[in-house]
């Protein structure tokens, strides 16, 4: 279990013993410092997670502490403790970045609540630093800030350090091996992590491939082989597309499951595995079941965690910070500048449904980088995309008509944004409220862009 690290910071040695008897009852590390010289010295010398300060000291009282630690940039969740006559000072502390306060004389629940509200933000940090490091060293592509993204980044945190199996759903392109490689990265196993495609298998070879054999199991057969499963002990196997795989296998593989270890095919030596199993589908998993695609005992063994990764029609903005790392990382492989994305093609981009999802938008963006010395970028999205382009004017504007020129893009920008709006309402039924979400804008500005386009 994680452990925490608090400062107690007082002038007065009998309050810093009683709330290090407090905090230690709560599980807490605790330091202590006689004023705000000594705090400051302690945070420069250990790591502190959080700190309860009085605001009185003779030598650099609590509020200055405060203060240099903001000025700093380095303030931890901070409480302050103040009698009733200093109250204002607290706020000021408050002001200055101070996380809560407390009164004194003070009882032990008030204490207790305010620490665990402020371990709460700790926790959220950590778990906050473990996605920038962890999680985007084993994701190249992890890119997005739309709240399914902030509950699926911080689900996986959660679920990682775990053994439970794990069930991973989704539409197809949006992800679900690259959450699952995230997965392993972050559950700190040392084996290996290890793929297996079951619909891209044959089924001829999918019991071997998965378990192994001896020499002589089958015609062909000429030595032993080495199954996946056994090359992912002590890691992560990853069956995807799970739905697809042949109902005897899943028996057996139900059987592996529950007892922890294989049989080469033909041998019947056991082979004792610890292994993390995620499995992934782009059917609803229910529905699989009943069609008979996958065993239902299968399923519940399956579905220790569900993980869903959102389509990327439902990520809003995410769908443009995507297409320019998209644009960057192709134009690095290919040794090209990257093509800029003006606000005309983001707003295509926006209004696409994207069917193939996350893989779509890649490889789109992979042919803009490699034809855009051809192709302007904004023509060939929208020749991709198939979004019909504005007709010509009868009487085509000169080479230096900057006004007809800048009229001709805000007649496309509004017929862009007016399809956009009206896809977004069409998905959620009409809601005004999930629309201005999923376009990523507030309530007040759609309504201005439905009378603006007369769609009230």
């Amino acid at each position: 279990m994680a452990r925490y690290s608090v400062l107690v910071v007082d002038d007065e040695i009998k309050m810093q013993r009683v709330l290090e008897i407090m905090l230690g009852e709560m599980g807490l590390d605790v330091v202590r410092a006689d004023d705000g010289r000594q705090a400051l010295a302690a945070i420069e010398r250990e790591p502190i997670d959080l700190v309860i300060t009085d605001l009185r000291m003779p030598v650099l009282d609590g509020l200055e502490l405060v203060r240099t630690l903001a000025a700093r940039d380095a303030l931890p969740p901070t409480i302050v403790v103040t009698a009733h006559g200093t109250v204002e000072s607290a706020v000021a502390a408050l002001k200055l970045g101070a996380l809560d306060y407390i009164l004194r004389p003070f009882e032990v629940e008030a204490v207790e609540l305010a620490v665990t509200r402020a371990l709460d933000i700790v926790r959220m940090r950590r778990e906050n630093y473990f996605l920038r490091t962890e999680l985007a060293a084993s994701w190249d592509d992890f890119v997005g800030q739309c709240p399914p993204m902030q509950m699926l980044y911080r689900l996986i945190g959660q679920v990682a350090p775990s053994a439970l199996a794990v069930l991973v759903t989704g539409e197809t392109g949006t992800g679900k091996e690259l959450v699952a490689q995230a997965m392993h990265k972050a559950s700190g196993r040392p084996g290996l992590f290890v793929a297996i495609n079951c619909a891209a298998i044959p089924e001829a070879i999918l019991e071997s491939e998965l378990f192994g054999h001896v020499r002589g199991a089958f015609t062909g057969a000429a030595g032993e082989r080495v199954g996946k499963f056994e090359a992912s002990d002590h890691g992560t196997v990853f069956l995807d597309e799970i739905t697809e795989m042949p109902a005897a296998l899943q028996a057996r593989l139900l059987r592996v499951l529950q007892e922890c270890y294989i049989e080469r095919v033909g041998s019947n030596r056991r082979v004792d595995l610890d292994l993390r199993v995620i499995a992934a589908t782009n059917r609803e998993p229910r529905a699989a079941v009943a069609d008979g695609r996958l065993r239902e005992d299968l399923f519940y063994r399956l579905d220790g965690v569900r993980i869903e990764v959102p389509p990327l029609r439902e990520r809003g903005a995410d769908i443009v910070l995507l297409a320019r790392h998209f644009l960057a990382r192709h134009a690095r492989r290919l040794a090209r500048a990257a093509p800029l994305l003006d606000d005309v093609a983001a707003t295509l981009l926006l209004a696409h449904a994207w069917p193939g999802n996350v893989r779509e938008l890649d490889n789109l963006m992979g042919r803009v980088v490699l034809l855009g010395a051809i192709t302007p970028p904004l023509a060939l999205i929208a020749r991709e995309l198939d979004i019909a382009q504005p007709a010509a004017s009868a009487a085509p504007a000169t080479a230096g008509d900057d006004a007809t020129d800048e009229l001709k893009l805000q007649l496309q920008t509004d017929r862009l944004e007016r399809r956009m709006i009206e896809t977004a309402l069409s998905r959620v039924g009409d809601n005004k409220a999930r629309a201005a979400r999923l376009l990523d804008i507030s309530e007040r500005t759609l309504w201005y862009k439905l009378k603006k386009f007369g769609l009230r």
